[in-house]
Formats: structure tokens, sequence, C-alpha cells
């Protein structure tokens, strides 16, 4: 699973997903990627489900970058806790995406390889996603 080795704070404000994003949403590594649509936070299961089911559909043929990872904690208080007691325990960990963010990253397959093998990986993701292409100029920035 994907974390971080140390952290400053344990506990992180929710903070706000509005806005888009600012920071990668080009195309830098690989010639095909997977773009947000939307604002979420996908947790460190939910990126390593997209990977697992990526790297199996192209079959470990060409290479992946995975974009995001998740740097902040999540609390959660016990079931039928009463209120106090201060901030709950961190129980998971999630990357917060923006719309124009690029996800992932695939380069040495081919388009219709990378295109199903990215929706493949959608599918474990819990937002709307677009498949971009640096060929036909669609990772670009102002996208979104």
């Amino acid at each position: 699973m994907l974390m971080p080795k140390r952290i400053k704070y344990r506990r992180h404000h929710r903070g706000d997903r509005r806005g888009l994003a600012y920071r990668g949403g080009n195309i830098d590594f690989g010639e095909y990627g997977l773009k947000a649509m939307e604002p979420a936070w996908i947790t460190n299961r939910q990126i390593e489900a997209a990977r697992v089911a990526l790297t199996r559909h192209i079959k470990r043929g060409g290479k992946i970058w995975i974009r995001i990872f998740p740097d902040k904690p999540v609390t959660k208080k016990p079931a039928e806790t009463r209120m106090g007691k201060g901030k709950g325990a961190p129980e998971f960990w999630v990357a917060v995406v923006k719309p124009g963010r690029v996800l992932f990253e695939v380069e040495g397959v081919s388009a219709k390889l990378a295109a199903e093998g990215l929706r493949l990986a959608a599918t474990k993701l819990p937002l709307k996603t677009k498949f971009v292409s640096r060929e036909f100029g669609l990772g670009g920035g102002n996208e979104g």
C-alpha cells in the first residue's frame, strides 16, 4: 500500500476540494493517460486496485506511472463513541484529486490496449475520468 514513510503531523484538517488542478495536468512521462474530471479523495487501496487492473491488462508490457500519492491521513472515531475526547486515530490515507489531474500514464503499448487498460483502472476509482493521449494534443493543461 502507498503511504508516506513519515509525516510532520499525524492528523490533518479535511480541507476542501474546490477548484481545478493547477499542477499535474499534462502527460509528462508516457504516451497515454487517465485524467480526472471531478474532485475526489482516492484512497491508497483504490490506487493499488487500479494499478493491479492496469498492469494485468497490459500483461507486463510497457511502463506505467502513478501520478498521485496518498499523503493525507483520514481519521475516524470508534463506533458508538460519545462526542469529545479529541480527534480520532488515523485510519487510512487519501490523495486529494481535483479536476484536470493526470492520475496514471502508460507508454510502450498500443493505443487500443492502453485505452482498455486505463478504462479498467478507472472502474476502480470513485470519480469520472477521461482517456487522454499525447499524440492528439489532449494532454494539454487547460482541459476540464
